[in-house]
């Protein structure tokens, strides 16, 4: 109840810090104050939020936390260097504080998706390369290559605003990938992916009106306009705090038991319009009149073709593990874990084809746990299905190797004894009848293969030797009395 009071208070407090924010008088210090301010108490909200976690829960807020406090202490030292030095020009001594944001943040999504999905998946791996890709080709074209081809910077000028792109292109794809994670999808995991869609938001503002030229250094410097765009920063910490605040912020860690891999209409939405990203951005230089980037772009195309390439076939091997489980669902008891009926109607006539290859006998038994409806009337369903799951792993358990026993329904089983006369076959179920648990009793039927007749018939030979063992007082094993002779190929 205390932790849900300091989210709502601290949410409150910073929605109505931002809307102040937007009437404050046009004075330097003022909005870089209350900007510095904002960003390092969501810096110390997040911190605080951590330290009520388990230690070691506590490393990627810590990592959220650095990259927050890192970024907003990057505003009140580029103030300063501007006001002080008349320092603008990149790299500026602010330009180490904003770019920490995305290594710290970066690390501590990495713990996130490493905590929530243990084990390797490939698809979500494919997907996020396959955005990230497709982000790419833009920042490289409207971005990275302008500033190398078009500006005379020096080469750490350059590298700095080159890393601006990369640490988003960065964020990009481990955000895709937090996406396609397991795991708890709960209230402060959406508050951490709207606020990393803030800082990518905010950062893609910045790069269209700075590629806008003279209108959009226009633009930038009109006040509502440049205040509207501090604020998208502003929120992305705040989002962050209330995260790290929420009663429910442990649980964003916490591993997946199982999770299905799906391909919603979302995520196929956004993975469509990356593998357009490329032919796009042709069409538009063609439609130019000059295609400069003719080389990225092919690359960039070839990528994504193998990127989708491998998603299919990811698809594809999952459809077929599905497939195959599906089948073995299919053919497996739900309760007791053995072959069903179905399963068993398929080995029996492949069991006599290969009996009658061979020139070996067969013989098939039927089981029937005795007084089973008065057991389970007395002790309740529960205790009925586990006396069948107990007793059916106590028959299997000494059963010879080569024999299979399946679940025929209800209390009644089917067992197949290749290269097992009567005698042999008998033994085998005494021993059966002899580990049955909780003091509970079988009766059976034994038939033995005459070599000419079908399964249905061989069956109905075994049922009536087992009626016969009802009969003669049940607890026992019967072998059917009309047996023909054995004929072999």
């Amino acid at each position: 109840m205390r932790n849900q009071r300091a989210t709502t208070v601290f949410g409150v407090t910073a929605a109505v810090a931002v809307a102040v924010y937007q009437f404050l008088p046009d004075v330097r210090w003022l909005l870089t104050a209350v900007q510095v301010g904002i960003g390092w108490a969501s810096g110390a909200a997040i911190l605080a939020g951590a330290l009520r976690m388990p230690r070691r829960e506590r490393l990627p807020w810590l990592c959220f936390a650095a990259g927050v406090l890192c970024n907003s202490t990057g505003i009140v030292v580029a103030a300063a260097a501007d006001v002080w030095f008349g320092l603008v020009d990149l790299p500026t001594p602010a330009d180490p504080f904003f770019l920490g944001l995305y290594p710290a943040v970066a690390g501590g999504l990495a713990v996130l998706i490493r905590r929530r999905d243990p084990r390797t998946d490939r698809a979500a791996f494919v997907d996020a390369a396959t955005i990230t890709t497709g982000f790419g080709l833009l920042a490289w074209v409207y971005v990275i290559a302008p500033r190398n081809l078009g500006d005379q910077m020096d080469r750490l000028a350059h590298a700095t605003q080159v890393a601006y792109p990369i640490g988003d292109l960065l964020l990009i794809a481990l955000t895709t990938r937090l996406l396609r994670s397991g795991g708890s999808r709960g209230v402060p995991f959406w508050w951490i992916t709207a606020s990393l869609a803030a800082f990518l938001i905010g950062d893609s503002a910045w790069v269209v009106l700075g590629n806008m030229g003279d209108a959009g250094e226009a633009l930038a410097t009109t006040p509502w306009i440049a205040r509207l765009l501090e604020s998208v920063f502003l929120v992305a910490f705040l989002l962050f705090g209330v995260a790290a605040l929420h009663p429910c912020a442990r649980e964003v860690a916490a591993p997946a038991d199982a999770r299905p891999a799906t391909l919603g209409r979302g995520l196929l939405a956004l993975l469509a319009g990356a593998s357009l990203i490329a032919p796009a951005v042709l069409a538009a230089q063609t439609a130019g009149g000059r295609v400069t980037d003719g080389w990225s772009i092919a690359f960039c195309s070839a990528t994504l073709f193998l990127l989708v390439v491998t998603r299919m076939a990811l698809l594809l091997r999952q459809v077929e593990r599905q497939a195959e489980q599906v089948r073995e669902l299919a053919r497996s008891d739900e309760l007791t874990g053995l072959p069903n009926r179905r399963a068993w109607n398929d080995e029996l006539p492949r069991a006599l084809e290969r009996a009658r290859r061979d020139g070996e006998p067969v013989t098939v038994a039927i089981l029937d746990l005795d007084r089973f409806k008065h057991y389970n009337d007395t002790y309740g369903h529960p205790a009925g299905d586990l006396l069948l799951k107990s007793a059916s792993a106590a028959w299997h358990g000494v059963l010879r190797q080569a024999d299979v026993i399946a679940r025929y329904g209800g209390e009644e089983f089917v067992v197949l004894l290749p290269a097992a006369g009567a005698e042999d076959a008998r033994r085998v179920l005494d021993r059966a009848l002899a580990v049955t648990p909780l003091a509970q009793t079988f009766s059976a039927g034994l038939a033995v293969w005459n070599g000419r007749e079908t399964s249905d018939e061989l069956l109905q030979r075994a049922d009536a030797a087992l009626y016969a063992a009802k009969e003669a007082g049940r607890n026992r094993v019967e072998v059917a009395a009309d047996q023909l002779s054995r004929v072999t190929a």
